[in-house]
């Protein structure tokens, strides 16, 4: 059963047998986080993890009053952030539901386009994959506001880019450009914007070309704390072995060979 997203009024959701695209939708407010796009992530969340699929998420154009521009989102809303106070932040509103999107089953492509700051950041971060263009503006001017960006940035960030930048970016409030994403290995790739959908879509392509299982586990595996390797690999292993695809694909594959 399809995702009902009826009742959706900060998501555009589009699903197909092997994946799903959420667009951020909130262009009144540059695509801003706010409780309602929490809440409906935590929808998609909760249908990816009973049918597991690969998903992309993207930002949806916006009008700045100088023609259409791509947008994947300007952070949290500050309307609304501006009011919370420490039992909110205790909560963890973001850092919840962008950790449940790192922990889903499938890998998960960020498509970036224009600002992707704050939040939306660290949403990017939470992504296996990113692709952007050259417009993205990539960010944390949390201390600017006087907060800190407290929904995985601090760690995450350092994992993808080393601590010099990374510092650069939470404390000195650096904002990358898409090339300076591209080199510091933020993004995987940089394509016009035209171009970025049929990008994330050709990813996932090639993540479905693979055995669902064999990828699902390779992500699970991926993230498995330092001390659990080799244990859990060999674990792993033993449970693909055992799996119908490996013995009709590694067959397929010679028969290949023969011909």
């Amino acid at each position: 059963m399809g995702l009902d997203a009826s009742g959706f009024t900060t998501l555009k959701v589009e699903e197909r047998v092997d994946r799903l695209h959420v667009r951020l939708h909130r262009p009144e407010v540059r695509n801003a986080i706010d409780a309602a796009m929490v809440e409906e992530l935590h929808a998609v969340c909760a249908h990816l993890e009973a049918d597991p699929k690969i998903l992309i998420v993207s930002g949806t154009p916006t009008d700045t009053g100088s023609g259409a521009k791509g947008i994947f989102a300007s952070g949290a809303d500050i309307a609304q952030l501006r009011e919370r106070r420490r039992d909110d932040a205790l909560a963890g509103i973001n850092s919840t539901v962008f950790d449940r999107i790192a922990k889903l089953p499938m890998p998960v492509i960020a498509a970036l386009d224009g600002y992707a700051l704050g939040g939306g950041a660290e949403l990017a971060y939470a992504a296996d994959f990113r692709i952007g263009t050259e417009s993205l503006r990539l960010g944390n001017p949390e201390t600017g506001l006087g907060i800190m960006a407290a929904a995985g940035a601090t760690w995450r960030l350092r994992e993808l880019v080393g601590e010099p930048l990374a510092k650069q970016i939470l404390l000195a409030g650096r904002v990358l450009t898409g090339q300076e994403c591209l080199a510091a290995g933020l993004i995987s790739e940089l394509v016009e914007p035209e171009k970025l959908l049929a990008a994330a879509d050709a990813l996932a392509d090639r993540i479905a070309a693979q055995d669902p299982l064999a990828v699902r586990i390779s992500k699970a595996v991926f993230h498995a704390p330092r001390e659990a390797h080799p244990v859990i690999d060999t674990l792993a292993q033993g449970i693909l072995f055992e799996s119908q695809a490996k013995f009709d694909r590694m067959q397929a594959f010679l028969d290949r060979k023969k011909k």
